[in-house]
């Protein structure tokens, strides 16, 4: 069986448990997914399934993408993303479907997107710095202070913290809870938050720990 799923974030809402404790919530449009290649220890070196989202789009394909979903007798996606497998795991085929209906409400799960662009910033947002006094006309207010010394090691060292781009990466949030499953219209409401802005696609696979 697959461990994970190819999703889409709708956005974040809220659900009020028995007891009236509320709890925030994301809604995640999970799958349907097609099985699009399968990767095995023999031919490629490691195990995983390459997944397709399905959706009502008809995307534009290479002739060597093509190919691919020609072999694999399916219809051609404009998302593809690669889940790993345990080789112990039934090893799925091409064609095959994966559902929502893979996890459960109280299931744990990782899910995996690229978190919002926020473009070049400062040390202060960027890491945390604390910054230098506002008063007194001290002239350090929002900057890094030093960054090393000047007679030894006469440079900067490699991984100083500094001023640069901020977000836009790969971002994994770990152990989330399923708060509920929506077989019929492939909806995925997890508990908290997740990386990306509304309509960032996303991979939703089992905890592994």
């Amino acid at each position: 069986m697959v461990p994970g799923i190819i999703g889409k974030k709708i956005g974040m809402t809220q659900l009020f448990s028995d007891d009236g404790v509320v709890q925030p919530a994301t809604v995640i449009k999970a799958g349907p997914c097609v099985v699009v290649q399968a990767k095995t220890t023999a031919c490629d070196g490691y195990e995983a399934v390459q997944l397709g989202l399905v959706e009502d789009t008809k995307p534009r394909v290479t002739k060597a993408v093509a190919g691919t979903y020609k072999k694999a007798k399916v219809s051609p996606t404009r998302i593809r993303r690669e889940v790993a497998i345990d080789s112990s795991d039934e090893s799925p085929k091409p064609g095959d479907q994966v559902l929502v209906s893979i996890f459960e409400s109280g299931d744990r799960v990782d899910v995996i997107g690229t978190s919002r662009g926020k473009g070049f910033q400062g040390v202060m947002k960027r890491h945390g710095f604390s910054g230098g006094r506002a008063s007194h006309g001290s002239m350090f207010h929002r900057r890094p202070g030093s960054i090393g010394a000047s007679s030894y090691p006469s440079r900067v060292i490699k991984g100083m913290k500094g001023p640069g781009r901020m977000g836009g990466e790969r971002v994994t949030v770990r152990s989330l809870q399923v708060l509920q499953v929506d077989t019929e219209n492939n909806l995925l409401i997890v508990n908290g938050s997740i990386p990306g802005a509304p309509g960032t696609y996303i991979i939703v696979r089992k905890a592994r720990f």
